[in-house]
């Protein structure tokens, strides 16, 4: 699928702008004009105010000593781009890279995609004992946390079983609560199983489960072991399903969670065939991103801001026709308080992501405006250990911006799922 900028609406109203700027009919996307020409050779004419405001910001971060050879700067509406600097050269993007990951999940998977863990028996359950080994399957969930594996030691309990006197076998690439080892995850997972092992952490987080479910208790006799295939003997006991893709993308994205970024790149083929994909899809010259990982750690991530702004293009796009919008899926400023906009005065209403590393600071979102409708933006900063400093100017120049511009406050989105949720697991008949 081709995307591009301003796609969203040129796609789908056969609109093109020819070179002296005026409008020409094409055929519907996906068309062979399309097909012939990237979208990134069509060149707009910045907006006059908007793009004083950028050249103010950059003026500000030159008498601060930054080299204005490492920034990068791109807004863009759905009809044209309003202003720029350097757009078009990749800088060391940090966790702006996750807005690369988001985008292939979402190429990968269906929105209300759920990675399933399933839990084994090996042996006979007598009086409550298990006699043989409890086996948990891991299906790749990267927001497996510790009420979700208390819900499912509660579902153990229900299902009959309150002692194992086998092992506790994991198969595959389990993860809970952001470990990304098999083994120490199983340990954590035998600890979550039995309450009486439980510690301050595992009980605060017990006690933010609505309805003050029970505390399990399955006591495991034998050792924890990985193996990497379920034996053919195993009976399912037990399927628990994770939260939604939305849903664990905006955890994603508020958190700016590494461990959780890098478990969904790994079950794409990794950053840098995430970084390439893209790049080819969106018909982005392969030097404007160039991913390592999934998570943006390490200054070889390198993407240009326009390229940020085509990916968040590519993501409302991928969303036209489900019932919800890439507001969903980012922090808001002013509506989500937690995360990464804790300390940040960006102006109500914004979808926001940010990037840092110890010399990066970066910014990337969608601005929801009246008059031109939603506004692509990435800000990315390189150069010096003065990230304080690079948040306290892109958040002015976002809100010097927003005197030009009449924001549209998004609506708060409830969801009636929740960690623990012992809904989302099934027990196998027997």
């Amino acid at each position: 699928m081709l995307y591009g900028l301003g796609l969203g609406v040129l796609g789908f109203l056969g609109l093109s702008l020819q070179p002296d700027g005026t409008a020409m009919a094409i055929a519907p996307y996906p068309s062979l004009q399309w097909q012939e020409a990237s979208l990134f050779e069509i060149r707009h004419k910045p907006d006059r105010r908007t793009q004083e405001i950028i050249n103010q910001y950059l003026e500000g971060l030159a008498e601060g000593d930054k080299d204005l050879a490492l920034q990068g700067i791109w807004f863009e509406s759905a009809w044209s781009t309003l202003g720029t600097y350097q757009g078009e050269k990749p800088l060391a993007a940090a966790s702006l890279t996750k807005i690369a990951t988001t985008l292939a999940a979402l190429e990968t998977w269906p929105v209300n995609h759920q990675f399933t863990t399933k839990v084994y028996q090996v042996g006979s359950v007598e009086n409550g004992i298990l006699r043989g080994n409890l086996i948990v399957e891991s299906g790749g969930n990267p927001l497996f946390v510790w009420e979700e594996a208390i819900a499912i030691g509660n579902a153990l309990n229900q299902a009959g079983i309150r002692q194992v006197e086998g092992d506790l076998v994991i198969v595959g690439e389990l993860m809970l609560n952001f470990v990304a080892e098999a083994k120490q995850s199983g340990d954590n997972l035998r600890r979550a199983f039995d309450q009486r092992f439980w510690d301050l952490e595992i009980r605060g987080q017990y006690n933010q489960i609505p309805g003050e479910p029970p505390q399990p208790q399955v006591a495991i006799s034998g050792q924890v072991l990985a193996q990497a295939v379920v034996p053919e003997e195993a009976e399912l006991l037990l399927t628990h399903q994770s939260l939604p893709l939305t849903t664990i993308l905006k955890q994603l994205n508020l958190y700016s969670n590494n461990a959780m970024a890098e478990a969904i790149a790994d079950q794409l083929g990794g950053g840098p065939a995430i970084g390439r994909q893209i790049a080819q899809t969106l018909e982005i010259p392969e030097a404007e991103i160039q991913l390592i990982n999934g998570s943006g750690l390490g200054v070889e991530n390198q993407i240009s801001p326009r390229a940020t702004v085509a990916m968040l293009q590519a993501i409302e796009t991928k969303l036209q026709g489900q019932p919800l919008n890439i507001f969903e899926l980012f922090p808001i400023a002013g509506q989500d308080q937690g995360g990464t906009l804790r300390q940040r005065t960006i102006p109500p209403g914004i979808a926001i992501k940010t990037g840092t590393l110890n010399q990066v600071s970066a910014l990337a979102g969608v601005i929801p405006t009246q008059e031109q409708g939603n506004i692509w933006f990435a800000i990315i900063n390189n150069g010096t250990w003065d990230v304080s400093g690079y948040r306290q100017q892109q958040d002015q120049l976002l809100q010097n911006l927003n005197q030009q511009w009449q924001l549209i406050l998004p609506q708060d989105q409830e969801s009636q799922d929740y960690f623990g949720n012992l809904d989302r697991i099934q027990v196998a008949p027997l």
